[in-house]
């Protein structure tokens, strides 16, 4: 089994920019062994490489052709590299640069790389083997063919590229893409059924305090594996901090009872730190990354309204798809008493990542405003818990009181009162009365 360490490496591995072409220069690198191997052994048939289907051209020809396949890939992959550093640029400059890890594990951008690489890597393997007719003459027939396909594939690679950038750096796109972390979030992190009714237990005088010398952001835990061991070692852990906590150097990580060796072996054995949040099993990280494109699209110097308002979309539909799932709410049982208490995200919480900043960097927008409150009112008709319709309502009065501080014209005024009406009335409406809304 992994340990937190070991799944957070692989993590890592996998969203790395290297992988995907480091694997397709290496395969470039093999084809290129096997393929001259095929012509070395004399089996492909005199009339195929006299036909027109394979290479049927000279020792200095077969040099030349490869020179300028090898030339031009490596080339134009250093025109793929600048285009994506220059995207990369523009997007932490518009839509904050936490956004990069996005642009860094995309695939296309990944693919494309590669395959100019790993050609270029061919070309090089495949040259090495030519021979004209003075060095006693060997023509790789079938690898020169191959060759030549993987050119044709690097054009259509590049047109590919072209086009794949122009709609990955749309603003549109990306928030889109952000939009489906968060709904996956939703769907891994929270839970169909409510959990069972219980306390988490009280913390007492027993508990000892259980310190933790790194520094970083929890990016795994090992919830199961951590409770596993305190079950059968009789401990009750109580954690003080969840993915995408800051672990700081020194501090209480944990309180444990009764007193005992092993725990914080067991806690760091089962936990990955890192230099910066991760969206693995933390539920806000991808919330906070459309919260900061909506920030930056409404500060003086971008001033883009709709693209808040795209993002304030978004979120609606978050907490759509939130509405009947239940948050965990940190007991890990073990029998019939929770041995591993951690905390968690709340409703609460969550609402208000994703709507005050937003609202607050809003102040005398009233399209931004009257936006909220209208996904507010869609949400509203999604969301029937009483406890997460007041946390709803609460929102909605902010809006309704930053409106009434800040917008001078009466019109204006008068569209965000008469949404905040809506709101009321959505919220004290009869569910199966509107099924428009109860369904959304």
């Amino acid at each position: 089994m992994l340990t937190s360490q070991g799944r957070q490496r692989l993590s890592d591995l996998a969203e790395s920019f290297w992988l995907l072409p480091g694997m397709m220069v290496a395969a470039g690198i093999l084809l290129a062994l096997m393929l001259v191997q095929v012509d070395r052994s004399g089996i492909v048939p005199q009339a195929l490489i006299d036909s027109p289907w394979l290479y049927n051209g000279g020792g200095t020809g077969a040099r030349t052709l490869l020179g300028a396949v090898a030339s031009s890939t490596i080339g134009v992959a250093g025109t793929v590299f600048s285009i994506t550093i220059a995207s990369l640029s523009l997007a932490a400059g518009q839509m904050g640069p936490r956004l990069l890890r996005n642009f860094v594990r995309d695939r296309g951008n990944q693919f494309t790389l590669g395959a100019f690489l790993g050609t270029f890597s061919y070309a090089l393997m495949v040259l090495r083997s030519v021979r004209t007719r003075a060095e006693g003459e060997f023509i790789p027939h079938v690898s020169m063919s191959a060759g030549i396909v993987l050119a044709f594939v690097c054009v259509g690679t590049l047109v590919f590229f072209v086009g794949h950038m122009v709609a990955r750096i749309n603003v549109d796109t990306v928030i889109e893409l952000v939009s489906q972390d968060v709904c996956r979030a939703i769907r891994r992190l929270t839970l169909a059924q409510a959990p069972a009714p219980g306390t988490a237990g009280a913390i007492d005088p027993s508990f000892v305090a259980i310190r933790d010398g790194r520094r970083g952001y929890l990016q795994q835990l090992d919830a199961d594996r951590l409770a596993d061991w305190a079950a059968h070692r009789g401990v009750t852990i109580h954690l003080l901090v969840r993915p995408g906590d800051l672990v700081f150097p020194g501090a209480v990580i944990a309180l444990a009872s009764p007193q005992g060796s092993g725990v914080a072996e067991a806690i760091r054995r089962t936990t990955a730190l890192g230099p910066q949040r991760v969206s693995t099993d933390d539920l806000e990280f991808s919330i906070r990354q459309l919260v900061e494109v909506a920030v930056r699209a409404l500060s003086p110097g971008i001033n883009d309204p709709h693209t808040a308002m795209a993002v304030i979309d978004r979120l609606g539909v978050a907490l759509c798809d939130l509405a009947p799932r239940y948050l965990p709410d940190g007991r890990v049982m073990r029998g019939d008493r929770p041995v591993l208490v951690m905390p968690v995200v709340h409703y609460d919480g969550l609402v208000d990542a994703m709507l005050h900043m937003i609202r607050q960097n809003a102040t005398g927008n009233t399209a931004v405003l009257i936006r909220i409150l209208d996904v507010l009112n869609a949400v509203i008709g999604c969301e029937r818990a009483p406890a997460r319709m007041a946390v709803l309502q609460r929102h909605a009065d902010l809006v309704l009181g930053d409106g009434e501080r800040d917008i001078a014209t009466p019109a204006d005024l008068a569209d965000l009162r008469s949404r905040h009406a809506r709101f009321a009335e959505l919220r004290h409406c009869d569910p199966h009365a509107v099924p428009a809304l109860a369904t959304c």
